[in-house]
């Protein structure tokens, strides 16, 4: 019986001295078979028993439980075992398995959306969102929303006109929008079967908001490529997965919505008479609709990619304009977490 790759029992008796046996010479016909037999265990790979007389020690006579190493199987001081290289293999198989396992369940959030009648729907209401904005949208006051615009971008200093305190504080929340939709679609919300990437789109949303993101909703087709390891430690994984930063975006949201909320009702009917004349306001608020409405899905795709069963009370919340789907960010488990555990799991099922 072998306790190792290497390691082979090679008899086993009490501490009683064997009776003596006579010692005949065997015959040609048991050595015969012997020596085939001894020949075809060699041939299937079958580790050969070192000889009694190597593994005793002093002189002794007496047989003993003994384990003796075949050295031809021994490697370098410095080198891993064979029973230690497959097991290193085999949880790397794990790992990797677990990945392409996460990769192949994320599209199990958002396979309808990647449906063609879907894509034309959405498509269809971005178009619609984009010619109102151009051509339908109050533009009374387009001087205003230069100057407003060049406040807000602190382009102008103190000249001591008074900011509408709940545009600010929509100006900045909308700052943070791009990064919590960052969060949200790298690397969950990535396409495998198109050639598009996300990034590019999660840039021009600083700027275009939920109009230049929509354009990559039509063309999203689950699900994402695998995920590496490696690639959660790198940049910008490992930013966008910490929860520093989940709980600094959430902080700061409940703070500008506390900021607009504790605004007197002047500032709320200046803003809404905001709404009604000028584009730039107009558009910034149609916007933040936006976002939020597309939001609560992109919450339900990455917590079903990330198997998280448990997190299913904060759908209703995701509903919650900013508020949800930070939340989110903050309580949701790792993807280093969750790679560890599906490894694992594979590990024991074998």
């Amino acid at each position: 019986m072998a306790s190792s790759s290497s390691t082979y029992l090679v008899l086993t008796c009490s501490r009683a001295p064997l009776a003596p046996l006579p010692r005949s010479l065997p015959s040609p016909h048991v050595a015969r078979t012997a020596l085939a037999g001894i020949t075809s265990g060699a041939r299937a790979g079958a580790p050969l028993f070192v000889s009694l007389a190597a593994c005793r020690t002093g002189g002794r006579r007496r047989g003993w439980a003994q384990i003796c190493r075949d050295s031809s199987l021994q490697g370098p001081p410095s080198a891993d075992s064979p029973a230690q290289e497959q097991e290193d293999k085999k949880k790397r198989e794990a790992v990797a398995a677990a990945a392409a396992r996460i990769a192949s369940d994320s599209g199990g959030g958002g396979g309808k959306l990647s449906d063609w009648t879907t894509s034309v729907l959405i498509f269809g209401i971005w178009t619609g969102l984009m010619y109102y904005i151009f051509q339908l949208a109050p533009n009374q006051t387009p001087y205003r929303d230069t100057y407003f615009l060049q406040k807000l971008l602190n382009l102008k200093g103190d000249d001591g006109f008074r900011m509408n305190e709940v545009l600010v504080a929509l100006w900045y929340i909308m700052g943070l929008w791009p990064l919590v939709y960052s969060m949200l679609l790298l690397p969950t919300g990535r396409s495998s079967k198109s050639k598009i990437p996300v990034w590019p789109f999660l840039v021009l949303s600083c700027i275009g908001g939920a109009y230049a993101l929509i354009p990559y909703f039509v063309l999203w087709k689950p699900p994402p490529p695998p995920i590496d390891e490696d690639e959660i430690e790198r940049w910008p994984l490992k930013f966008l997965e910490s929860k520093l930063t989940a709980g600094v975006v959430f902080a700061l949201g409940i703070g500008l919505i506390i900021y607009a909320g504790k605004a007197g009702g002047d500032d709320w009917k200046e803003f809404i008479r905001y709404f009604r004349e000028s584009k730039f306001i107009h558009a910034t608020c149609l916007d933040f609709t936006l976002l939020s409405t597309f939001s609560p899905f992109w919450v339900y795709n990455d917590m079903t990619a990330r198997r998280w069963k448990n997190g299913s009370w904060l759908l209703p919340l995701a509903l919650i304009p900013f508020v949800g789907p930070s939340l989110y960010l903050l309580l949701r488990p790792s993807l280093s977490s969750l790679l560890a555990a599906s490894a694992s799991s594979d590990e024991i099922q074998k």
